[in-house]
């Protein structure tokens, strides 16, 4: 029913979490609201802001009857701040939320019945875990986020995802205005060693006076310029240190890197041998691949990023039986399939948009044995996993990884054998 004369305001039970951080409800014409922060089993009221024909979006504007499960979040800007979606959940109940939304991707998207869902994998922190956060800049230069509604920058006051070196550091930065930065990110490496990353659409140096022994590197087009310090950071996992420039992806949780690691080696504990060749597919700065490399009889990198690519190569260095491909999967991978064969083992680790169709073709044709897909997101996912079972693959174990606490997002690795 409405909860007024005015059509954009609804009262509105909530059913379940969808993958996007929002519950979903339904209108008295049945279509289906999207709600930002609230909880399956409440009764909210709701002003809606996008208005389509087959679904709605809208904003939460009161709790009239609350779930059991409620909370009451840690941070202050929880609500407003577009970074966290489930403060309001204990961590339990977020890992089964996650669990679910991934099995629903699954179905939804994969028409996967019964997805073989293992148990998630859950993050030693729940709070101050991320060794990279990424800063906007307020009209006024004071560092903010983007509001959950996308629109504007917000001054913050409190932060608690940031590893503790980044927690007591980035209060320090101070800008006149934000004309002459796009972004601040601030990562953190081993020893608490911590890097200032300003992204600016202007080629010109930025001007910073900091006084803390950090690296503060400049990014115009990609293109690095160290203004203080080095212009990479090194990170470390399971003893294996790992140089990452600044323009480099590495994985914001850096314990649960190492689960990752473990599960992918456990894995192929007894199905790699100096007779494979590993395919490392989007393989960054080499954090799978150092790791394979020494009970692999050769491994091949592809990656497209440049700064990434220069790290593989100094990550890798100590072996002989390492290939780099710099280019894009789709670019790269139809011209190695002639010399790959069943023996390959495929680790593909792609951007939030999945595997580019070519490049899954390409994967297809070289018929190898096993593919370890690791996916930070359930609905490309499990697009992809629809084409790799059409393809002749079976998806034999999905392991989630909660990379990403208090938020929704889901890392997981699925396992595909060739039937």
């Amino acid at each position: 029913m409405s909860s007024s004369d005015n059509p954009l305001f609804f009262d509105v039970l909530l059913e379940k979490l969808t993958y996007g951080g929002e519950a979903m409800g339904r209108l008295p014409d049945g279509r289906a609201v999207f709600v930002p922060f609230g909880l399956p089993g409440e009764t909210v009221r709701v002003r809606l802001t996008q208005d389509k024909q087959n679904f709605a979006r809208g904003e939460l504007l009161e709790v009239l009857t609350a779930s059991a499960e409620r909370i009451d979040p840690k941070c202050k800007h929880f609500g407003k701040c577009g970074g966290c979606h489930y403060q309001n959940l204990s961590y339990e109940d977020q890992l089964q939320a996650k669990t679910g939304i991934l099995r629903d991707q699954f179905q939804r998207i994969g028409k996967i019945e019964n997805p073989p869902i293992k148990a998630i994998v859950p993050s030693p922190l729940e709070w101050n875990y991320r060794n990279h956060v990424q800063f906007h800049l307020t009209a006024e230069g004071k560092l903010g986020f983007v509001n959950s509604k996308g629109n504007s920058v917000f001054p913050i006051e409190e932060c608690h995802l940031p590893e503790t070196s980044i927690d007591s550091f980035w209060r320090e930065l101070q800008f006149e205005s934000n004309k002459d930065v796009e972004r601040v990110s601030l990562r953190a490496g081993q020893n608490e060693e911590l890097m200032v990353v300003l992204e600016s659409e202007n080629f010109e140096t930025p001007e910073l006076e900091i006084e803390a022994d950090v690296s503060v590197v400049h990014l115009f087009d990609e293109h690095p310029v160290v203004i203080a310090g080095r212009d990479h950071f090194v990170v470390s996992v399971h003893q294996k240190d790992f140089r990452v420039s600044a323009g480099s992806f590495f994985q914001v949780n850096t314990k649960m890197a190492e689960k990752m690691v473990e599960h992918l080696l456990a894995y192929s504990l007894a199905r790699v041998s100096m007779s494979t060749t590993l395919l490392d597919v989007y393989c960054g700065v080499g954090l799978f691949s150092k790791f394979f490399a020494p009970t692999c009889g050769q491994v091949i990198g592809i990656e497209a990023s440049e700064s990434a690519c220069e790290d593989f190569v100094f990550n890798l260095d100590e072996f002989d039986n390492v290939e780099l491909y710099e280019g894009t999967a789709e670019e790269v991978l139809p011209g190695l399939a002639g010399r790959l064969d069943s023996s390959t083992f495929v680790i593909v680790d792609p951007p939030r948009a999945g595997i580019e169709r070519h490049a899954l073709d390409a994967i297809i044709s070289i018929k190898p044995q096993i593919i370890a897909y690791v996916s930070c997101d359930p609905s490309t996912l499990a697009r992809d996993a629809a084409r790799l079972i059409n393809g002749g693959y079976r998806l034999v174990e999905v392991t989630p990884f909660d990379l990403f606490p208090q938020t929704y997002h889901i890392e997981s690795i699925s396992i595909f054998e060739s039937m």
